[in-house]
């Protein structure tokens, strides 16, 4: 260790990258020993480096406030987040196994409900989930895959151990950053490329269009795929025209696409209408089709629905994919796996306790100060109380809420999350929570992403990681140390 390792202290959380005695863990050595070589200065440079180079490349996100939209450069700290390769492996099993089991889950639901019939979830749970769409039952996308695109959360307790905590199955974002992440650190470190096994992680968009491609409903040499934004002012926009650049596909808004006659999708181009097989959509359920969904909507296709249900062009993640996002459906989660696959869990769920039953709920609410407390479809990190670092004021309010509407609510114990350190000022690292989000493609195949986007909670103390809540992020490593 040198001088910027001197004052690091990692004794009161599992950390990343130092054990508790002070020493590198096994896929770090080499990143602390780097590191530890170099002057305060030339950390400091490389931090500088980092910081030009997202203004350089343009990588930013919205913030929404009440003064406005708000464009801010992608905050990212330069100490990467490193895994051993053979503990992955296991994580990456887990994720497929639960995407798998998810997916026929939803499958189900939009068809005979047999795990309802067989009292693994009460009916009720599903009647009343906001993400349920009676529109979809009856319909099968290809390979019976309705989430082709999972973003998972995975955090790390004390333990050491990755828990889930929860999955995102309608728009997940992200992996663009998860990308930028590795280039803009192969700029700041392009040395540790060299001494260190790092798996990649740059064939996600090549795996993300092949899979798209796959799914075509029309059985043609070179399907046409496009990417579907709302628009530049939503938090997504840098992710949604990186990814449609990087697949060499048409970014479009809902006003570029229109059904035909023939319940078939067309892109307006300037040569004539071109029929669109994939529709990669960023646009949440109720905005896809006013003819269908909200009639207001000004963002989406009409008749976009009554093309995919009658087979004329595919749809990522399908809609009502969000059924299985409900934070209340994840409780289930375990049982569903056991229930589709007959097999045990490979990842833990978080414990958590459901409001909407009295003996649980009353467990809840009088352990508000030590308890999170989330809603069931928010996302983004808004709308929920985190007990120990809220007020009086703020658990009354979240009793009345739960009161008001206990099939609402969830509430998971507060973990003691795992820290990495971050650069926080000029050669001072302190370690900071953090969680991680890999990506998991499913059509025919399923794809996990090596490693994941690491998201960073910059306030010290919080644990609040998201971007839109003063969060950053880090490069994640999956290093193999048994290549020599």
């Amino acid at each position: 260790m040198s001088i910027i390792w001197d004052n690091y202290e990692s004794e009161k959380h599992f950390d990343e990258l130092i054990t508790e005695k002070g020493k590198a863990r096994e896929p770090s050595r080499k990143l602390v020993k780097h590191i530890g070589q170099m002057e305060v200065d030339e950390l400091d440079k490389r931090r500088q480096m980092a910081e030009a180079t997202i203004q350089e490349m343009g990588i930013s996100f919205t913030v929404y406030t009440e003064e406005g939209n708000i464009d801010r450069a992608w905050p990212f700290d330069i100490i990467p987040r490193t895994i051993l390769s053979r503990q992955w492996k296991t994580t990456a099993d887990g994720l497929q196994q639960r995407l798998k089991a998810l997916n026929m889950f939803i499958n189900d639901l939009y068809h005979d409900q047999q795990i309802i019939k067989d009292g693994i979830i009460p009916e009720h749970i599903i009647s009343k989930s906001k993400n349920f769409r009676p529109e979809c039952v009856g319909v099968t996308p290809a390979h019976g895959v309705w989430a082709n695109i999972c973003g998972t959360d995975l955090v790390r307790d004390a333990d050491g151990k990755f828990y889930v905590l929860e999955d995102n199955l309608r728009v997940p974002s992200g992996v663009s950053y998860m990308l930028e992440n590795r280039a803009i650190t192969k700029r700041v470190l392009p040395e540790m490329f060299e001494k260190e096994n790092i798996l990649p992680v740059d064939d996600y968009t090549s795996q993300l269009f092949d899979m798209l491609a796959s799914l075509s409903p029309r059985d043609v040499e070179d399907p046409e795929i496009v990417v579907m934004t709302p628009g530049i002012f939503n938090s997504a926009y840098f992710e949604h025209a990186f990814l449609a650049q990087q697949m060499g596909v048409e970014l479009v808004e809902g006003d570029d696409l229109f059904v035909g006659d023939d319940d078939c999708v067309y892109m307006k181009t300037i040569s004539g209408p071109e029929r669109v097989d994939f529709i990669y959509r960023r646009i949440d359920d109720e905005f896809l089709d006013p003819e269908a969904f909200n009639k207001e909507s000004v963002l989406g296709v009409p008749g976009l629905m009554r093309a995919w249900k009658a087979g004329n062009v595919a749809l990522a993640n399908a809609p009502g994919a969000g059924v299985a996002d409900d934070k209340v459906v994840y409780a289930y989660v375990p049982q569903i796996i056991e229930y589709y696959l007959n097999e045990k869990p490979i990842l833990p769920n978080v414990e958590t306790f459901l409001c909407e039953y009295e003996d649980q709920r009353e467990y809840v609410l009088a352990n508000l100060d030590k308890l999170v407390v989330k809603p069931a479809n928010e996302s983004g990190g808004y709308g929920m109380l985190v007990g120990p670092h809220s007020t009086k004021k703020d658990q009354a309010k979240f009793a009345e809420l739960i009161k008001d509407n206990p099939r609402n609510y969830i509430a998971q114990p507060t973990l003691s999350l795992s820290t990495a350190p971050t650069l926080i000022s000029s050669g001072n690292l302190e370690p900071r929570h953090l969680d991680l989000r890999p990506f998991i493609l499913q059509g025919k195949e399923t794809y996990v992403t090596t490693g994941g986007l690491t998201r960073v909670a910059m306030k010290k103390g919080s644990l609040v990681v998201n971007s839109s809540q003063g969060g950053g992020s880090k490069d994640t490593w999956i290093v193999d140390t048994e290549v020599k």
